[in-house]
């Protein structure tokens, strides 16, 4: 009698436990349940183009290729140089003419609107737009000459349609006054490249750019200059204090011999 009483008790401990079991895993399973339901019911609201909330953002930061906010080298040490022309290299190979011809010849001066269409086409903006500082003459982009050049890029805004005719200016910070060159001229840059649709729609799309050649002197060399580019000509915003990168961008440059 004794020995069956325990082996009651044993079964119904282990019912229990089951039991106790079992809740757990319904209950478990019915949250995570819950939450996949809950996280598909969010991506049913969710654009795969365009994110849903774009006005944090109005316009654009700047940024400068090579990418390096202080460039320091010797002209006549081509290693020092090296890591510059090669970044520049490696940037530029998507603005090839051999891979700008497949895309369109648009329309200059005019927005490329192409809200109805599911696939955008993308504008052509050629490297050898960029004439001195495309590479394509000056393999060294200036820099064995001690008159590097330097590429100017706005960040890509989804729907962004800059109003006026925006282009790049550049200013020395420093005491010294500096001479410098735009390509393309005046650093404009054409309305043709704007709306951008998004990495998905626009696929290929590559941003407008513009280059500036600091035309340094020998008495320029071994000091160091501070240049600061800005977005003008249009409604983006390039004098906002708490945002340093907002329309403009501020880079050092020290050459020496």
């Amino acid at each position: 009698y004794a020995k069956k009483c325990c082996c009651g008790c044993y079964f119904q401990r282990y019912c229990v436990s089951g039991l106790i079991l079992l809740f757990y895993l319904v209950f478990y399973g019915f949250l995570v349940a819950m939450f996949v339901f809950t996280i598909w019911v969010m991506l049913q609201t969710l654009n795969d183009d365009t994110p849903k909330y774009r006005d944090r953002v109005a316009s654009p930061g700047l940024a400068i290729r090579p990418n390096s906010l202080n460039i320091v080298f010797n002209r006549s040490e081509a290693l020092q140089y090296a890591q510059y022309v090669q970044h520049l290299e490696s940037f530029l190979h998507q603005y090839n003419d051999s891979e700008q011809a497949k895309n369109d010849l648009c329309m200059a001066g005019q927005y490329s609107e192409q809200d109805e269409e599911p696939q955008k086409k993308v504008c052509q903006f050629r490297r050898s737009l960029l004439q001195r500082c495309s590479g394509m003459e000056d393999t060294t982009y200036g820099y064995a000459k001690g008159q590097p050049c330097v590429i100017v890029k706005m960040n890509r805004i989804i729907g962004l349609k800059p109003a006026g005719d925006p282009y790049i200016n550049c200013t020395s910070q420093s005491e010294k006054p500096l001479q410098m060159q735009y390509f393309p001229h005046e650093g404009t840059i054409d309305r043709m490249y704007f709306p951008y649709y998004g990495k998905k729609a626009h696929e290929g799309y590559v941003q407008p750019l513009v280059a500036v050649k600091l035309l340094l002197k020998k008495e320029d060399y071994n000091s160091e200059l501070i240049v600061e580019c800005k977005i003008e000509g249009s409604n983006l915003k390039n004098n906002d204090e708490r945002d340093k990168f907002l329309g403009r961008v501020t880079f050092r440059v020290l050459v020496t011999e």
